[in-house]
């Protein structure tokens, strides 16, 4: 009687959280949102090192509107981000790519981070 009390118990909490992550679950965003979520991954053109959305220059300007302009029509967010590359080069993106040696960018800090780990532990171990 003990177990299938339990059981019950178990099964009640389960549903309940299953109930919670479908409700608290983030619907499909909004027009807006990825219009501004993808400015925010878009250099400005004619500018250094800005976002087209924190410039005011008339190239960002009009990515920003070439951006809205897809995102109405339809296309996902990596179909706008590979149509600007396309027109503007891989330099549009703020994020260095993800492969070729953009990987290196990647990787690298990881490399050099597990590197010191290593050359830490053995210094240690030699200490003791």
């Amino acid at each position: 009687m003990k177990v299938l009390r339990s059981f019950w118990l178990w099964s009640v909490a389960l549903l309940a959280v299953v109930a919670l992550a479908l409700v608290a679950a983030p619907s499909s965003p909004s027009a807006a949102s990825r219009v501004a979520h993808l400015e925010t991954l878009v250099k400005c053109p004619s500018c250094d090192d800005l976002s087209v959305v924190q410039s005011n220059a008339t190239s960002a300007v009009a990515v920003r509107n070439e951006i809205a302009t897809k995102v109405r029509e339809g296309r996902s967010d990596n179909q706008i981000l590979t149509s600007l590359e396309d027109v503007y080069g891989p330099s549009i993106l703020l994020s260095p790519p993800t492969s070729g040696l953009g990987i290196i960018l990647w990787v690298g800090p990881l490399l050099v981070l597990g590197f010191i780990v290593l050359v830490g532990v053995r210094l240690a171990r030699r200490r003791r």
